[in-house]
């Protein structure tokens, strides 16, 4: 079969310098660019099809690799008895009984010209979160369409997120052209039809190629079965193809902090990947959000110092002065330096199965800096088959939408449209340290760039020494009925007698006021929490001490009211009572209603409760008397003063 398959195709041939001088080889590869692209489009496409081909016709398959492909060909294979080249990228069992990619199979190979990575991204929309994934980081896209089917729904949905993720050379690949006779008025009709959708994303050029990824057709030479096509073949458009990184090299410099490098007392120096532009010594830089302002001295690699570097290197750079400069800050030109800012607009791509949480503390990461961020309610979801704005509460998998978000402290930042680096973020959940959304920042808000903190004369600390005490919150967390109001007001009695400033935030009575406006879903009662944090932190900046007794069910907003705090001030207390204790009580009879129906989003009946891991305080109220528990706490508060 092979040798029957060599003297069919055309076969790509690699340099001889490669048997020759490998050491020259090796020279050469060294300086040979890298452009990263994807292929994408509808299921059944020939994504894997086509890549197969690629590394075939490069000479990237070993021949144990190819005898295993001939084999696997015939078992699994979904060609007949010829070579399916899907199967070199499709590893997955999963993969190879139902004949689709699912996972993001990425791929090296090189050509006499230039290094690739190409990452083969999954059709079905339920992985659209994968093909994200392998879209982030590339330079190009290659999508593919069926030519007997002609621009699908999954055609659009990913034009639509290269072109969201930034990605502007677009290989319109009309495939499987031998089994539409290399019809031309097929493929005309086809590149007439994804012109018009293309143009209404906002995609302004692409370059689009009749091939056929099976027979190897316009793939690394032209071919005679379709002489009315005068184009580049898919290999001579990738290696000529202007890659990110000489357009990110004409752009300011910018380079995020990774590290400081301090290995003894005669060096200092500040590392990382240059995202944009150029540096050499002598240039005057600014460090981001501080302003701080100094000049260039040396740049520095493992292999010496350079005269200059560029977007894509990793160095380590020395100032002429001793400037504040740690991980996650931002050295910039200092004549173009990037925004700083903490409210963004910015339009989020949800890849957990988990819903979104309005109001909950992710973690965002951009670049090397990390932050806690709260999002609000989105504006808009996107339709990605209609590009209709529809109205939505929260963003379910692989939704699109666009929504306020708010960082807790200002981040150094460029719009997504101007630099990836900068603008591309992600969303990490701060209990399960899960990747929920990829993100890109539109702008800040304008509010952001107009309020600014406003310093006081009078500090937290002239506060608590006024008062003679340490600030603190004392959290009572628990089931309905477990007794945290209870034993909170026992505790703030005993403070009170002892001459203590203390004020204490009920549950009930915030409802009342401050959150009457919220009612009890999951978003409604992760906005409860996060004022009654905002709140019990102004309160402890003026020096008192502060109970609060709410159910808090989700440790993520425990975690969150915690973070605003100075540390050892958040005291978690647990109040363990069991449910079928809190609910023989029932002294509201709020048990009884959510049992029965008439009660919904009930905690502990139809709402899930996540008790603490790790509580400073644990109170059994089946083993320990209100009283008792109230001075154990008493006690454990002062004693720490």
């Amino acid at each position: 079969m092979t040798e029957q398959l060599a003297q069919s195709e055309p076969v790509y041939v690699t340099e001889a310098l490669i048997a020759e001088d490998i050491d020259a080889y090796l020279a050469s590869h060294q300086h040979k660019t890298m452009l990263r692209f994807i292929t994408c489009g509808s299921v059944d496409d020939g994504k894997s099809t086509l890549i197969g081909r690629l590394l075939y016709d490069s000479k990237m398959i070993f021949e144990d690799q190819l005898a295993a492909l001939e084999t696997d060909s015939k078992k699994v294979g979904t060609q007949g008895q010829e070579i399916d080249f899907a199967l070199l990228v499709d590893g997955l069992a999963a993969e190879r009984e139902q004949g689709i990619t699912i996972d993001v199979a990425y791929r090296f190979f090189n050509t006499e010209k230039r290094k690739f990575i190409v990452a083969d991204c999954p059709g079905h929309e339920q992985y659209t979160r994968n093909m994200v994934t392998g879209a982030s980081t590339a330079d190009l896209a290659v999508i593919l369409i069926d030519a007997r089917k002609g621009v699908l729904v999954q055609t659009r949905r990913h034009s639509y997120l290269c072109h969201l993720i930034g990605i502007r050379n677009i290989v319109l690949a009309v495939n499987k052209m031998d089994l539409v006779g290399y019809d031309q008025s097929v493929f005309d009709s086809i590149v007439k039809d994804y012109t018009e959708f293309a143009r209404s994303i906002g995609i302004e050029s692409f370059t689009a190629m009749p091939i056929s990824g099976f027979k190897g057709d316009n793939i690394t030479t032209l071919s005679a079965n379709t002489p009315w096509y005068t184009g580049p073949t898919l290999v001579e458009h990738l290696e000529t193809v202007e890659v990110l990184s000489s357009v990110d090299a004409d752009k300011p410099f910018r380079m995020p902090v990774q590290w400081v490098n301090r290995p003894n007392l005669d060096f200092r120096g500040f590392s990382g990947l240059i995202a944009t532009g150029s540096v050499k010594p002598g240039d005057a830089v600014r460090v981001l959000p501080s302003g701080k302002t100094s000049t260039v001295t040396r740049v520095v690699t493992l292999d010496g110092d350079l005269a200059e570097a560029v977007a894509g290197q990793s160095v380590t750079v020395c100032f002429a002065d001793e400037i504040d400069c740690s991980r996650g800050d931002v050295i910039a030109a200092s004549d173009s330096p990037p925004e700083a800012a903490d409210q963004f607009e910015a339009t989020l791509v949800w890849l957990n199965d988990e819903a979104m949480h309005v109001g909950r503390a992710y973690w965002l990461k951009l670049g090397t800096q990390t932050v806690s961020v709260t999002v609000q309610h989105p504006k808009y979801v996107v339709n990605v088959n209609t590009m209709e704005h529809l109205a939505a509460k929260t963003l379910d998998l692989n939704a699109i939408g666009v929504a306020q978000i708010i960082t807790d402290r200002a981040v150094v930042f460029e719009p997504y449209a101007t630099s990836r680096a900068l603008g591309g973020f992600i969303l990490i959940d701060k209990i399960t340290n899960a990747t929920v959304a990829a993100g890109m920042i539109n702008f800040s808000l304008r509010r952001a760039q107009n309020v600014h903190w406003q310093a006081l004369d009078v500090s937290r600390e002239a506060h608590a020494a006024l008062k003679n005490q340490q600030p603190a919150v004392l959290w009572f967390t628990g089931l309905s009925g477990s007794g945290k109001s209870t034993v909170a007001n026992l505790v703030e009695k005993k403070l009170h007698a002892l001459g203590k400033h203390t004020f204490l935030l009920d549950g009930d009575n915030v409802r009342h006021g401050l959150n009457k406006d919220l009612g009890f879903t999951e978003a409604d009662r992760i906005e409860n929490i996060r004022r009654v944090g905002e709140v019990s932190k102004l309160m402890t900046d003026a020096g008192l001490i502060v109970l609060t007794a709410f159910i808090s069910p989700f440790r993520a907003e425990r975690a969150m009211v915690r973070s605003m705090l100075p540390e050892g001030e958040f005291v978690e207390v647990f109040i363990d009572t069991p449910l079928e204790e809190a609910e023989r009580r029932d002294v509201k009879g709020l048990y009884k209603k959510a049992r029965s129906g008439q009660l919904k989003n009930f905690t502990g009946i139809d709402s899930p409760y996540e008790a603490p891991e790790a509580p400073e305080v644990r109170i059994d109220t089946t083993r320990e008397s209100p009283e008792d528990a109230a001075e154990r706490i008493v006690s454990l508060l002062l004693g720490g003063n």
